[in-house]
């Protein structure tokens, strides 16, 4: 692959918002005159559709044909207020949905679509019409935090820091005690067994059973606070993907008692750069329990690209001035992650800058390390 530096000027077009599907496979770029699909393994582009306006938010169903849409940036093409189902093998509108306040987030399945505002997250059944299912109160959720599978539905809970996981088939809600700060990020694993979780102060990512809602794993990603941007689990579980504003790309270890590790990374303390460290960095310091000395670091861990961007307020921050912030405004989105498969991953951003990069798992002198493969400006496609 082509890793020379990219000599092509940066498109007049901005990307306001980058998801992956479910399994990764593409993303999905809400832009300022409609939605463009890539391909996550070379980011080539799959379809594109023009709307001559913004759509700050794009959330696609798997590998199905439908997308939730939802209006954005300088000239929305629809209100903030309503969430649009389309149809792209029909090239039309499927079903809408309206709500008193804006729209901060937006997930869909098969059965259901999660409709996320700045204080409750409603559920739809997926049909014409859409049909109310539930209403769930939250904390402020101005980023719109929350993860739909055919089994889990995860969001903030009422207290900051706390996670509400919905098991569907029960309609059962229980409650983690996730951090004690404001959730910055949440995810599933694929089947979704596992959730991880993120505070503001971004040191910190923990892993829990969703049937269980037990604690599992604790990795730090460091010591000083940083803006978590995304986290992804790896298609089997056993690896975690995290990235921040510190520009770094991270891969923890993830004790997933379900699957067997083909060939398990053995997790560093102190972020492994040398193979002192891969094993152990503080000696028999590490063994005080709950002491300073006993956190897990990432097993490797890379440099990705944040663009060159001004320097925006965060839907976050300019929500909490009071700001009536529209979704593809404010700090485009950065190092989105998604695993193209076991060994390999893509991270995307938006603005116009926008930019994609893939890394690749290789083993170098009996350690497993992440390097990056090659990178493109994918809107000039």
């Amino acid at each position: 692959m082509n890793t020379r530096p990219v000599i092509e000027g940066s498109s007049e077009h901005a990307a306001l918002s980058v998801t992956f599907n479910s399994d990764a496979s593409r993303f999905v770029v809400g832009l300022d005159s409609g939605f463009a699909i890539f391909y996550s393994v070379s980011s080539q582009i799959q379809t594109a559709r023009v709307f001559n306006a913004g759509l700050g938010l794009v959330q696609m169903m798997g590998n199905a044909n439908y997308l939730a849409l939802v209006g954005g940036g300088r000239s929305p093409k629809f209100p903030q207020n309503k969430v649009i189902i389309w149809d792209d093998s029909k090239s039309k509108i499927g079903l809408e949905l309206a709500t008193l306040t804006a729209v901060r987030g937006v997930q869909i399945s098969k059965s259901r679509i999660a409709v996320v505002l700045q204080n409750s997250v409603r559920v739809y059944a997926f049909k014409k019409p859409p049909t109310p299912l539930a209403r769930y109160e939250t904390a402020d959720n101005f980023l719109g935090l929350c993860c739909l599978t055919e089994k889990y539905l995860v969001f903030p809970g009422r207290t900051p820091g706390q996670v509400q996981v919905v098991q569907l088939a029960t309609d059962s809600v229980s409650i983690i005690p996730a951090h004690s700060s404001n959730l910055r990020a949440l995810q599933l694993s694929s089947d979704g067994e596992l959730l991880a979780t993120a505070s503001e102060k971004g040191t910190i990512v923990r892993i829990f059973s969703t049937n269980s809602c037990a604690k599992l794993a604790e990795r730090r990603r460091g010591s000083e606070f940083a803006t978590i941007y995304s986290l992804r689990f790896s298609p089997s579980g056993n690896m975690l993907a995290c990235t921040s504003d510190k520009g770094s790309l991270h891969i923890f270890d993830v004790p997933n008692p379900r699957k067997a590790r083909p060939s398990s990374p053995a997790p560093s303390i102190g972020g492994g750069s040398s193979k002192a460290e891969a094993t152990n960095k503080w000696g028999f310091l590490s063994n005080i329990p709950f002491g300073p000395f006993s956190d897990v670091y990432s097993f490797t861990s890379a440099p990705f690209e944040t663009g060159e961007e001004p320097l925006l307020p965060s839907p976050a921050g300019a929500a909490e001035r009071g700001d009536n912030t529209v979704l593809g405004t404010s700090r485009p989105m950065k190092g989105i992650v998604g695993w193209i498969d076991e060994r390999s991953l893509a991270v995307v951003g938006a603005g116009q800058d926008a930019r994609w990069e893939k890394f690749v798992l290789k083993e170098e002198e009996g350690r497993t390390v992440v390097v990056r493969e090659g990178w493109k400006r994918y809107l000039g496609n």
